[in-house]
């Protein structure tokens, strides 16, 4: 039981409020019952033999028996295929309509009475019984997918599906969203449910806040992104393959996706990963980029309690030498918990405090919940119920609103799916800027109704508007996070539109990216936390959100010096850097661990503001190419089979390797390496890969390699930019990009690439090819 257990857990029992609870949860299942009968009797289909195909612009529709395949690869290369009359749209991964069809792409006849649409990048198959194959240009298969099959009910109802497929035996498994035991998945089932683990979650928890149907596969054949559009409760459950299994013959990977009803649809991309990934955010929208500020150091606490605490610990960091760019309000500085209002008593004055924080160098940043406490006169209920035709909030079946028990009390929920309400909600938050904050933080929005036991859902059987179509939460509970996000940037940005909004949400799907990042929600404190913290940011990187975090320090405990310093050592290099704790967890401000934990503490801290133009030109990088800050060591090389078996290290961008310390009383750790040369960034000490070395890992820092070549930009002892260039190999030359800090708004992005290499030793550094345009300092590490 974490700190908001134990507080939900006091607080309810034998209260008028514990009384609401449980009448809510009952109500909850009543109304799903009456509502969403048993499904009964039901009749299994499979497509059955094929009995013709009609070519369209990009592929084309092939007709079996019992169903359909429409085909479709689209410019850009992705490929999409859905089943049953499935089209691209509506959808929310999608940032707009559907990419166009690529017209050189034909449906064409295979062998044995199947079709296959040949691509540039791929050619997708189709047996005579609907088995789908991915094949490189070669030939060689990526993935097979089986015939799917359906369940429809005899009396009518959601068609629930399961799609089995095979990969080579050597693949492995990515994505799925936020995944606490990866980043690689192993054998297992994995739920597709967005969940509040209802308190402190490690390793072994699933599903969690943030789940998405996207798998990233990686093989010797070749890497493939593919994504299963339904926003519908399923599991996806994954055996990975055996090389040599049965008589010399392998065992191939395997998935199975099974849904309990929407579409059977999917995209998918090939290439490296990169291409991947450009492909995803081309498909489902480029990342936002977060303002420079919010590529700082952050710090949060639940309990603050008051404007002379927020500026005891802001004191403390300057007092200390330590750099602070952003600071969070969580729940308590609410008036009764109810969002978009102040406590006047215990901060009297938030305008003041945040202009006085901010002349400072620090940003406010609020929390915002969806519960809306169901109280006449509280403005946000007031005005959310004249909204259109039935009011803003989640209704039942009967028409009724739907009502839960959260912080506040009894509260209702905003339908996110219903444009008219997102506009309403995104002007909600004009109060949280007229009070100082600079951004916010979505937490709660799985949605979580706290139950007897904290079983977060609202009812299955709730009414949505999903865009007008019309439907219930079953389709809407996976994306209301996702909606939610949506309507708060929209609205941020309608209020500030020079400004880059800043926004994180603890839940979501696929294509958040768009309107910002994610953080790990309640990581339990202790070492396979720290080690979950890294596997979220890695998995969710792969799927497309770059920007997320950990809380550091683990959430609901006390974390002993050591665990908290290499905690803040790892989140340092994560691109949301942000300590954070329960209400009963104690203080997390690094003074508070001793005098050996502050010294650390500054030096990564500084390190990270050294960084900062690294930061932003991964921030801008990702945004343009979709490529992740934090990337697994595979990433250049999906090939070496080592490296996709390495999950405790990362790059940051293609200069940096980051080993993190991920247990007790560690003084030294091995790490494996690409190929290259490689240089500790402390020591200097070299060391060359592919293979795996020893490296030193004090207490005091955490190891940090460069790589050879790499040209990275940071911040100099003036304040402005240099080019720090580890010196290149003898004949292997190096680079890197870099995009100036030209503000936090919409300032046009120039990608400044820049190459390095040994001249009879001597370090030559051009941009453009060009020695005299480089207008900056060069301090060249590593000779």
């Amino acid at each position: 039981m974490d700190g908001r257990d134990l507080v939900r857990s006091v607080g309810l029992v034998g209260s008028k409020q514990g009384l609401r609870t449980m009448r809510s949860a009952w109500r909850r299942a009543r109304a799903d019952a009456r509502a969403l009968p048993a499904r009964g009797p039901e009749r299994a289909r499979v497509p059955g033999a094929v009995v013709g195909a009609e070519p369209e612009p990009g592929g084309g529709v092939v007709r079996f028996a019992r169903s359909e395949l429409r085909i479709r690869v689209a410019v850009g290369g992705a490929v999409f295929w859905g089943w049953d009359g499935a089209e691209p749209a509506p959808s929310y991964a999608l940032p707009g309509s559907a990419p166009d069809a690529d017209p050189r792409a034909v449906l064409e006849p295979d062998k044995d009475g199947g079709w296959q649409v040949v691509s540039e990048r791929l050619t997708v198959v189709v047996s005579r019984h609907g088995a789908v194959e991915l094949r490189t240009p070669g030939g060689v298969v990526l993935r097979r997918d089986l015939p799917p099959r359906w369940w429809e009910p005899v009396a009518g109802g959601p068609v629930r599906w399961v799609q089995r497929s095979e990969v080579p035996a050597d693949a492995r498994f990515f994505g799925l969203g936020g995944r606490a035991g990866g980043p690689r998945l192993r054998s297992g089932v994995y739920g597709l449910w967005n969940t509040d683990p209802g308190g402190r979650f490690g390793p072994g928890d699933d599903p969690l806040y943030l789940t998405m149907p996207v798998q990233m596969v990686v093989s010797d054949a070749g890497t493939h992104l593919v994504f299963h559009d339904n926003s519908w409760a399923g599991r996806v459950a994954l055996r990975e393959g055996e090389e040599g299994a049965g008589s010399g013959h392998d065992r191939p990977g395997t998935s199975e996706l099974r849904v309990d009803g929407g579409p059977l649809r999917c995209w998918v991309m090939v290439g490296t990963p990169a291409r991947v990934l450009q492909g995803w955010a081309a498909l489902t929208g480029a990342p936002a980029v977060p303002p420079s500020w919010a590529l700082g150091p952050q710090h949060a606490r639940w309990g603050f309690g008051s404007e002379r605490e927020v500026r005891r610990v802001v004191a403390g960091y300057r007092e200390r030498g330590l750099p602070l760019s952003v600071l969070h309000l969580d729940i308590d500085h609410f008036d009764a918990h109810r969002v978009f209002t102040v406590d006047r008593e215990r901060f009297p004055d938030l305008p003041g405090l945040a202009k006085e924080l901010r002349e400072d160098g620090v940003r406010l940043v609020s929390i915002v919940d969806p519960a809306v406490a169901a109280v006449p006169g509280n403005a946000v209920f007031d005005t959310g119920a004249a909204v259109g035709a039935s009011g803003a909030f989640v209704r039942d079946a009967r028409g009724r609103t739907v009502r839960g028990e959260v912080w506040p009390g009894e509260c209702v929920y905003p339908d996110f799916t219903d444009p008219r309400v997102r506009e309403w909600w995104g002007g909600l938050y004009e109060e949280r800027l007229a009070q100082g904050f600079s951004g916010v933080w979505h937490d709660m929005n799985e949605p979580v109704s706290f139950a007897a036991f904290g079983e977060p859902t609202l009812p299955r059987s709730s009414r949505h508007s999903l865009e007008g179509r019309g439907g219930d939460h079953r389709e809407a509970h996976n994306v209301y996070g996702l909606a939610m996000a949506r309507a708060g940037y929209e609205g941020l940005l309608r209020l500030r539109p020079r400004e880059r909004p800043f926004l994180f949400s603890r839940s979501g799907w696929a294509g958040m990216q768009r309107y910002g990042g994610t953080w790990s929600g309640d990581v339990a404190t202790g070492w396979p936390g720290l080690r979950a913290s890294l596997a979220l940011v890695l998995g969710l990187g792969l799927c497309g959100v770059p920007y997320s975090g950990p809380d550091v320090g683990g959430f609901d405990g006390s974390p002993s010096p050591e665990l908290y310093l290499r905690w803040f050592q790892l989140g340092a290099y994560l691109p949301l850097f942000r300590t954070h704790a329960a209400i009963d967890a104690g203080r997390r401000e690094p003074w508070e661990f001793g005098a050996r934990v502050l010294d650390g503490a500054r030096e990564v801290l500084v390190e990270r503001e050294r960084l900062r133009p690294y930061w932003v030109t991964l921030a801008h990088l990702a945004r343009l190419t979709g490529a992740p800050y934090v990337r697994p060591l595979w990433w250049a090389a999906p090939g070496d089979r080592a490296l996709r078996e390495c999950e405790d290290a990362f790059l940051l961008g293609d200069a940096l390797l980051v080993a993190p310390v991920l247990g007790p009383g560690v003084e030294e750790r091995s790490v494996r390496l690409p190929a290259g040369r490689w240089y500790d960034t402390v020591s200097g000490a070299v060391y060359e890969g592919p293979g795996q070395v020893v490296v030193g890992a004090p207490l005091s820092r955490m190891p940090v390699l460069a790589r050879a070549g790499a040209v990275i930009p940071v911040r100099g002892a003036d304040g402005g930019l240099e080019l720090e260039v580890w010196a290149p190999v003898e004949g292997s030359g190096g680079g890197g990009s870099v995009v100036r800090d030209r503000g936090d708004g919409w300032e046009p992005v120039v990608v400044e690439r820049y190459t390095s290499r040994l001249v009879e030793g001597r370090v030559v550094v051009e941009r453009d090819g060009e020695e005299g345009l480089v207008d900056c300092p060069v301090r060249v590490r590593g000779l």
